[in-house]
């Protein structure tokens, strides 16, 4: 018998190219199965010799925590029961009794051979990625082969893989044996078809083809930085030149626009609009809000935003098409940018301008004149008051030495008072809302000021109202409602 289970194994590895380990693992689960339909519930484990051919089997028992109880019973034993037989033994090994073991020929031929089949495909499908992985390629080039629910998969060599209706083109309509082409965005090993995933919309597919058709980007003289994308319609790329003596915009353009036409001939007709990355956060985005002129802009570092202001004239070429070209630049960018007229700046200004003198004028208890000074200065609150460096304070004009001790002692008394109002307000918020990640003690203050005061108070909001409380930007938001909503799901 144990001859023949050798000459099997050889028999299956050689027939499909796979490892003898592979096959003796299917058969060994083979076994393992057979045997516990003898045993109910039971654990098998199944060892065939692989220089004899002969197997053992046995049975076995996870080791669990002895306050975790047992979940399954059949498969289980509490760890001081596992250390009255082995005292070495931790969570997580396995206490074993070796049992009978069948014969080979008594699990059925047909069953064996199916699962020694299935481990053997499983086995070849995986050498078959493995294979294709290696070669590092992020872009795909194969042939529609069928459709599946509305989605492509997309055959290259004998690797498939799928991409579906919502990372095509818009309008565009692959058939069956046409040629597709694609970015890899994901591999997973679990999926039961194909386990690679396709994009023809990703902003990383756009610069794939960008590095295809311009050979100076591999020579490493040149570098796309980043890409935004309105699939089919219109995309940005943001490019840097390492050499002086190349112009990158001109480079990616190519002579006659061969280049910049190879590429959106690939997607459907999109025009794309190259500008040059900077390190200047400010002068990036204008540069990316081309064609349109900007005047000026205001940076807010602590939102990551910019109010970008342009000339009536040229705000529907900023905005462009449905917010098409300021979107795009946002997301070339990743600033968020918010257009506006010379009058719309000069409004907003005035606002905040306002804000922040009540401000001064209340917690300072200064007149609108020393309010004034400090706003033109360049303050907003009144941490900056209390704990920007002295020499700074010291080099304003208007004020001698005593009034900016005072302003800064005013400062820093009023963040204390307020500190303790605000410890006030979050006595009777509930331990489940203070613990939770992501509360730090100025948004519980904020919280418990609008009377939210238990992580189901929190959880119960909608993503606009938690920012309108809060001030926080949407993405966090979202995050802390999803933290707040966990344990509903448990």
């Amino acid at each position: 018998m144990s001859r023949e289970v050798l000459m099997l194994v050889d028999a299956l590895a050689r027939e499909k190219n796979v490892n003898r380990d592979v096959v003796y693992a299917a058969l060994e689960a083979a076994l393992a199965s057979a045997t516990k339909k003898l045993y109910d519930d039971a654990d098998i484990r199944v060892h065939i010799d692989r220089e004899t051919g002969e197997h053992e089997t046995f049975r076995r028992w996870l080791v669990v925590p002895d306050e975790a109880g047992l979940q399954e019973p059949d498969q289980q034993i509490l760890l001081f029961e596992a250390r009255e037989q082995n005292p070495n033994l931790e969570v997580g090994d396995f206490v074993e009794e070796p049992i009978a073991s069948i014969e080979f020929g008594r699990i059925g031929a047909q069953a064996a051979k199916q699962v020694i089949l299935q481990k053997v495909r499983d086995a070849e499908r995986e050498q078959i990625l493995n294979d294709f992985l290696e070669r590092g390629e992020k872009i795909m080039t194969g042939t529609v082969k069928r459709l599946d629910k509305g989605n492509l998969v997309v055959e290259s060599g004998r690797v498939e893989a799928l991409l579906r209706r919502d990372q095509m083109i818009p309008k565009e309509n692959l058939r069956v044996g046409d040629r597709a082409r694609a970015y890899i965005t994901k591999v997973d090993r679990t999926a039961r078809g194909p386990q690679i995933e396709l994009s023809r919309t990703a902003p990383e597919f756009l610069m794939k083809l960008f590095e295809f058709e311009v050979p100076e980007i591999e020579q490493g003289l040149l570098e796309i930085k980043s890409a935004a994308r309105d699939p089919g319609v219109r995309a940005k790329i943001a490019v840097v030149a390492y050499d002086k003596r190349i112009d990158p915009i001109g480079t990616c353009v190519g002579i006659r626009g061969s280049r910049v036409q190879a590429v959106r001939n690939e997607l459907g007709g999109e025009n794309v609009d190259i500008v040059l990355w900077s390190e200047d956060p400010a002068q990036f985005v204008i540069g990316a809000l081309a064609p349109a002129a900007v005047q000026s802009l205001v940076v807010d570092e602590e939102k990551h935003a910019m109010d970008v202001v342009v000339d009536e004239s040229e705000l529907a070429v900023a905005i462009g098409r449905s917010g098409q070209n300021v979107r795009l630049a946002s997301e070339l960018t990743g600033w968020q940018i918010n257009i506006m007229t010379p009058d719309e700046s000069a409004a907003k200004q005035t606002e905040e301008r306002s804000t922040y003198r009540d401000l001064f004028i209340s917690r300072l208890d200064v007149d609108e004149e020393v309010a004034d000074i400090l706003i033109d200065e360049g303050f907003t609150s009144l941490e900056e008051i209390a704990y920007v460096p002295l020499n700074e304070m010291l080099e304003i004009e208007a004020f001698d030495e005593e009034t900016v001790h005072e302003l800064r002692n005013r400062a820093r008394d009023a963040l204390l008072t307020q500190a303790i109002a605000n410890e006030e307000k979050v006595e009777n918020v509930a331990l489940d809302l203070k613990s939770l990640d992501g509360i730090t003690p100025e948004l519980l203050a904020k919280l418990a000021e609008h009377k939210v005061q238990t992580r189901d108070d929190l959880a119960e909001l909608a993503v606009d109202e938690l920012v309108d409380l809060t001030g926080m930007d949407e993405e966090s938001a979202k995050a802390l409602i999803m933290k707040a909503r966990e344990h509903w799901f448990q």
